[in-house]
């Protein structure tokens, strides 16, 4: 859910509050059907329904060990790397990054003995690690992925699965060649919430699908990605010729580094960042592979630091009428300077309700069409008001109906222990049994290539069509 630098800091004044807390470790939010849930009837909104988790997670594999090593050290490294030794059965085995500090705050956190590399190649090499954690830059993704891949190690990789379309594809290619575990993690996938709104959706709870809406809004320096650079950053202390990888040549630059999700060259905006969360929720809970248009607009308003990103975005996608769902809009918003203080939601809207997703509830509301149209005759002459609603009660006769509540409440169970927990459960059970695993490549690329679109739209000031079968980016339009 959240930024990968940013995603384990405990020392935040946000985390005071447990909403916080688990905004900046990315433990709520909204996410896959695949969750297993039991859920308690429902009853009106103020006395919430908890979602009940029904698997032990210390389950059949809990002695089968995974070993698993980290690449990228950095915020959203450690987070991810401290949520999987939560589960069952997990061994933290080996530690790499470009930068000498975050080697060196590997050690502190599991242990002097850990052994620690700036080249990810030594850890593919190794042949006691099972599973890799793929917290780099995205320009890095599928290159790192691939090789793991070819090298026997199962893959989680952080989103967006990749920087670009091609790349995608080429993991598809590689994680089915190689028979391994690729798992993204946009850990809203496994999350109960979506779970749970998936179920209402197919459910018909709230109608045909019409249209859906999704904002995720900041307002402090770390969520625009002012993140802190430590004071011994320099070319000793950073491989900064590695770390450019496949994007242009440049001399050394600590915001580049530290700060590279302002930048282009190594990430992809907030499009890419936030937006592939909001679409894997949406296509969690519909069912739906993707738009076939993508407009984006947007600027720089207030984070004028020298980034190439906009720090407020919006983007329109064009859905269409499939199998899984009727044809709809969808429409997505992320500011960086709200001075509301921020706000996160996924909104889907159907014709008799809708289904409101927030970090850590779900909301339903309920608003049947009536089946009389109701009138409006006091212009009419008497003889024809008199005509109408004669004509009208033959054909909607009183009938007098129950009326239910039209507003239910979930919320996560106290003992819940988040989504990017759950989804952790969900890539080892898929490494230890070989099961289909929750967010594969194809549903990575699907969820990424649209935002990817949004980039070029917001460059282009143009529409952009996707293809949502093939994932493919057709052009502007």
């Amino acid at each position: 859910m959240n930024d990968k630098k940013r995603a384990a800091s405990s020392t935040t004044p946000e985390g005071n509050s447990r909403r916080s807390f688990l905004k900046t470790l990315g433990l709520a939010g909204t996410a896959v059907a695949t969750a297993p849930v039991a859920l308690a009837e429902t009853t009106s909104a103020g006395i919430p329904q908890y979602l009940n988790l029904v698997r032990s997670h210390s389950s059949t594999a809990a002695n089968d060990k995974v070993r698993i090593a980290l690449i990228g050290t950095g915020g959203m490294g450690i987070g991810d790397t401290q949520t999987a030794l939560m589960v069952d059965g997990i061994e933290m085995v080996a530690a790499c990054d470009l930068y000498d500090g975050r080697l060196r705050r590997a050690k502190e956190l599991w242990g002097d003995q850990l052994p620690v590399t700036k080249d990810y190649r030594e850890i593919l090499e190794r042949k006691d690690i099972d599973a890799v954690i793929n917290a780099t830059t995205d320009h890095w993704h599928e290159k790192i992925s691939s090789d793991a891949m070819r090298k026997g190690k199962h893959v989680y990789c952080e989103k967006p699965m990749v920087q670009k379309v091609e790349d995608g594809h080429t993991l598809i290619k590689v994680s089915k060649e190689t028979g391994k575990v690729f798992q993204v993690g946009s850990q809203f996938a496994s999350s109960l919430l979506i779970a749970k709104a998936r179920e209402l959706m197919k459910a018909g709870d709230i109608g045909e699908l019409v249209f859906a809406e999704a904002i995720y809004d900041r307002h402090s320096a770390m969520g625009a990605w002012q993140y802190s650079i430590p004071p011994d950053a320099s070319p000793q202390t950073v491989d900064w010729d590695t770390y450019l990888g496949s994007a242009p040549k440049r001399p050394w630059d600590p915001l580049r580094f530290f700060r590279w999700r302002n930048y282009q060259d190594y990430g992809t905006g907030i499009a890419g960042d936030l937006y592939v969360h909001l679409l894997t929720s949406l296509h969690c809970i519909t069912g739906s592979k993707g738009p076939t248009r993508v407009y984006s607009s947007g600027g720089t308003r207030y984070w004028k630091d020298g980034r190439d990103v906009p720090d407020i975005q919006l983007s329109i996608y064009d859905y269409p009428k499939t199998a899984e769902h009727p044809e709809f809009n969808l429409t997505t918003r992320s500011n960086f300077v709200d001075g509301g203080g921020g706000n996160y939601l996924v909104r889907i809207v159907g014709t008799e309700g809708d289904l409101s997703l927030g970090f850590d509830s779900l909301t339903v509301h309920r608003n049947k069409f009536p089946k009389a149209p109701g009138m409006s005759i006091d212009n009419f002459p008497k003889d024809q008001k008199e005509l109408y609603v004669k004509e009208y009660n033959k054909l909607y006769p009183p009938h007098p109906e129950l009326e239910g509540p039209k507003e239910f409440k979930y919320a996560f169970p106290k003992d819940y222990k988040g989504d990017r927990y759950e989804h952790f459960v969900n890539f080892f059970n898929s490494v230890r049994t070989n099961a289909p695993n929750v967010e594969d490549a194809t549903f990575g690329l699907r969820a990424c290539g649209p935002t990817q679109c949004g980039n070029m739209s917001f460059a282009q000031k143009k529409a952009v069509s996707w293809d949502p079968i093939k994932m493919q980016i057709l052009g502007a339009v």
